[in-house]
């Protein structure tokens, strides 16, 4: 192994560690939910889509990092060498890591909250959060009974999407063009969403298997 090879591999490690690709699920639903608003409403409040989009990255980033946490905790990911817990060696401080990225998304969208003086979209981001939470989080650990998928869907499809169209509009839709604009569109972010963690599976397949995590693939079997 060349002295050039070591830190080409460990970088290769951090990037699939870090999961760039996924934080495009909390891109997507912020991007969709606030075009259904301006189509609608014809404005765009450039520092609340901001604010916003940069509150759901730091979610995610918790997300990821105490999805690590939680899947060290069952030993699920002992042959990961791309989680960062191996890759650290430090559980605790991935963990004060994960809920610092929280505590700066929920004060990003308690800050949204504030300045429009409406509770609303903070109710459903923190209803989003302990969803995401139960994915992999004791004592729910539902992503370990197949349920992930579904989480998904509802998190960061009508969630999500209904969060950035009211966080843009401070109202719901009357009229039925509208509603059927906005279902449309976070039903398809929903899906796809769903889609990015369900290819997310095949490539653990047995280290579900052996941990007893009964994720889809697992459920349906990858042999045809």
């Amino acid at each position: 192994m060349t002295p050039q090879s070591i830190p080409s591999n460990q970088t290769q490690l951090w990037m699939a560690a870090i999961k760039p690709p996924m934080y495009t699920v909390a891109v997507i639903p912020i991007w969709v939910g606030t075009a259904v608003a301006i189509a609608e409403t014809h404005r765009f409040q450039v520092g609340t889509f901001s604010l916003f989009l940069l509150s759901a990255i730091f979610i995610i980033a918790w997300l990821n990092l105490s999805n690590d946490v939680f899947d060290a905790d069952t030993g699920i990911d002992k042959n990961k060498a791309h989680s960062v817990v191996n890759l650290t060696g430090n559980q605790s401080l991935v963990f004060g890591i994960a809920n610092l990225f929280l505590l700066l998304g929920i004060s990003g969208i308690l800050g949204i909250a504030v300045w429009q003086q409406d509770w609303t979209v903070l109710g459903i981001i923190l209803l989003c959060c302990a969803l995401g939470y139960t994915y992999q989080g004791p004592p729910f650990r539902l992503g370990y009974l197949g349920l992930g998928e579904i989480i998904c869907f509802i998190t960061f499809g009508p969630l999500a999407v209904a969060a950035a169209y009211y966080s843009q509009t401070q109202a719901w839709p009357i009229e039925r063009s509208s509603i059927l604009a906005l279902l449309a569109a976070s039903t398809f972010v929903g899906i796809a969403t769903s889609l990015i963690l369900f290819c997310s599976h095949f490539h653990q397949v047995e280290d579900d298997l052996a941990a007893g995590k009964k994720s889809p693939i697992v459920r349906l079997g990858t042999e045809t």
